[in-house]
């Protein structure tokens, strides 16, 4: 007994603060955000009875709400396919061999080191709606190069309005995908490389059989990571647009509902922007854990 306590006491000694932390801090605010969004509280009032999931419904129902979740779900698959394109060949273009190297890499990667707040101003002036001699930002940029059938109305956009507030954030996180992948090529040995050409593949096959599948977890951590940071995306559209309908998605949602003192609502907001990031987080866990149990 002794001699077990000896063994994993001081690693819990060490490990305690920081587990109750996370127990008080994480997992009890997410305790108290349920209950809250099961109560009747829309107002500044102490307390609020028990309504169950009715808040949930009401939510589920809402007009507003749905549309929030649509803007999400094109900003999401824009964010996702840009960052995952522009970061994949970034990194094979690196992975090619080319002079300043460390030029580029630096160059795709700044943007990185710049907040969503501080971007968010500068591309609030790029993606500019005015036309024509009215015209700045990109669409400037487009009349001067001869572009003018390009120019748009960016985030006025009715349908495809997010598509360009996912721009700003293609741009500053390109980079990031951009440095996974280079590991993930510098880390495939010259050996595998030199044997596929020696055993007569194309360039194609030697990338489709031995480079992609190398790939693949560099791939889903990438694809898991991005889909999270775009589904608590905030600070970027409050900086470029502010709390407008037109470009509402569920966190800047759930800030007006919780500046308007309804705190139901806010709370239901959260826990359901918690269930759908644990709807891409939880199966990479498990196949996580289910590859290190294969490899080990």
């Amino acid at each position: 007994m002794r001699k077990g306590i000896r063994n994993w006491g001081p690693p819990l000694l060490l490990l305690a603060p920081s587990l109750v932390l996370v127990a008080i801090f994480v997992y009890g605010l997410i305790i108290a955000n349920i209950q809250v969004s099961m109560t009747d509280r829309h107002s500044l009032a102490a307390e609020g009875a028990f309504v169950g999931f009715e808040n949930y419904i009401t939510l589920l129902t809402e007009g507003r709400f749905l549309h929030s979740l649509l803007n999400l779900v094109v900003f999401t698959v824009v964010f996702i396919a840009g960052t995952m394109i522009f970061g994949f060949i970034w990194a094979w273009l690196l992975d090619k061999g080319v002079k300043a190297e460390g030029v580029f890499r630096s160059v795709y990667l700044f943007p990185m080191a710049v907040s969503f707040v501080a971007s968010g101003v500068v591309w609030r002036w790029l993606l500019n709606s005015a036309e024509g001699d009215r015209a700045s930002g990109l669409n400037r940029m487009l009349q001067a190069v001869g572009l003018d059938f390009l120019q748009n109305s960016w985030w006025n956009e009715p349908v495809w309005g997010m598509a360009a507030i996912a721009m700003p954030a293609i741009w500053q996180l390109s980079g990031y995908i951009m440095a996974l992948f280079l590991a993930g090529f510098r880390g495939i040995p010259d050996e595998l490389r030199e044997a596929a050409r020696m055993d007569g593949a194309s360039e194609w096959k030697l990338y489709r059989h031995v480079i992609f599948p190398q790939l693949s977890p560099i791939a889903l951590s990438a694809l898991i990571i991005v889909s999270h940071m775009s589904l608590k995306v905030f600070d970027l559209i409050m900086a470029v647009t502010k709390a407008i309908y037109q470009t509402e998605v569920p966190a800047t949602y759930m800030w007006i509902a919780l500046t308007s003192n309804d705190y139901a609502k806010a709370s239901a907001i959260a826990t359901v922007l918690l269930v759908i990031a644990s709807l891409f987080i939880i199966p990479y866990l498990i196949h996580t854990m289910r590859e290190e149990k294969r490899s080990s």
